[in-house]
């Protein structure tokens, strides 16, 4: 019984061993090793930090009475470098009464209106630029180019470029205004009610170009014969747009309203041109507040809390387009 049972076994290896080709499991390695080393290590590294206090730029020795964090109990002691607080910050930020809890629902407001205000126009633009560009007509090569310059400019180069057009009296928008006018806002960039809109233009004139070459790509890849069907039956243009080209694009406004979030929830460079230390808290988005206070402020703990609610919330949206990517592969 043991050797029939050894045979078999034996046999069951040797149909086996040519199927299992450790080379390409190697191969991946060096991958997973990277993914682990930079991905995956400063994530918990962040976790974790987010759980200690620790400030320089206060005294060394500091009371527990000062830390200013629901949850964590004053006793009359001092205490000497970082200090665990565990979910205080947690608690701090989603804690109405708190500061850091008032600071952190206006950041996140002005966030909110920021990716609301920024995503739909740019997508829109985009679009419609897709749209023109998308002839064979002599010349549509440099209207191509006019609407995708402005990818083109690092941020920092966009938000400079638009500091002259916001200036107050020789500017571009004031004097058009001027002309039809209005006198105009005295200075756009450091107007509490003005500021966050002038990222949000800054930042539409930027990407609508970018997210324009997506719009491009999926439009020239429809199928001409489903145009040519819809022509012989008398559809109208709207009919075209509304009833063939959108829903073929679907899957091409669902990568680019991902991207586009996403790219918005990382923006701080022309928030650093424009607006650093003119508007207090009026303007500020969430990485422009995580590099304020772990830069500026050296608030660590404050830094790596509000660094994992974004890493949730970017993590969150790139689930949310692999669901939908794949439930859209299963209605095709």
């Amino acid at each position: 019984m043991t050797t029939n049972t050894l045979n078999n076994a034996q046999s069951t290896w040797a149909r086996l061993r040519p199927r299992l080709k450790p080379l390409p499991y190697l191969l991946l390695l060096p991958t997973l090793y990277f993914v682990f080393l930079f991905t995956i290590l400063p994530t918990f590294k962040v976790l974790r930090d987010s759980q200690i206090y620790f400030h320089p730029n206060r005294p060394n020795r500091v009371m527990e009475t000062n830390l200013q964090l629901p949850g964590i109990v004053a006793e009359p002691r001092s205490i000497r470098g970082p200090h665990e607080v565990g979910l205080a910050y947690f608690r701090a930020m989603f804690d109405p009464e708190s500061e850091i809890g008032q600071q952190f629902r206006q950041v996140m407001r002005n966030t909110l209106i920021y990716v609301v205000a920024m995503v739909p126009i740019s997508m829109l633009l985009a679009f419609v630029f897709a749209t023109l560009v998308n002839r064979k007509i002599r010349g549509i090569g440099w209207a191509r180019v006019a609407f995708f310059y402005p990818t083109m400019l690092p941020m920092v180069s966009a938000a400079t470029i638009w500091l002259f057009f916001f200036t107050p009296e020789y500017g571009l928008l004031n004097s058009a205004l001027r002309f039809f006018g209005y006198s105009g806002p005295e200075n756009w960039i450091i107007n509490p009610r003005l500021a966050l809109w002038a990222l949000v233009i800054v930042a539409i004139w930027k990407n609508a170009g970018y997210f324009m070459i997506f719009y491009l790509a999926g439009l020239q890849n429809l199928p001409e014969d489903v145009y040519e069907a819809a022509s012989l039956d008398g559809a109208s243009w709207w009919v075209k747009m509304f009833r063939i080209t959108l829903p073929l694009l679907r899957r091409t406004t669902l990568f680019v309203s991902v991207i586009a979030v996403i790219g918005a929830f990382q923006t701080i460079d022309h928030a650093l041109v424009m607006t650093d230390e003119l508007v207090t808290g009026e303007a500020d988005l969430l990485l422009y507040e995580i590099y304020q206070q772990r830069f500026l402020l050296q608030n660590y703990g404050l830094a790596n809390a509000l660094t994992v609610v974004m890493i949730v919330i970017l993590l969150g949206l790139t689930l949310a387009n692999f669901f939908l990517s794949e439930r859209g592969d299963d209605v095709d």
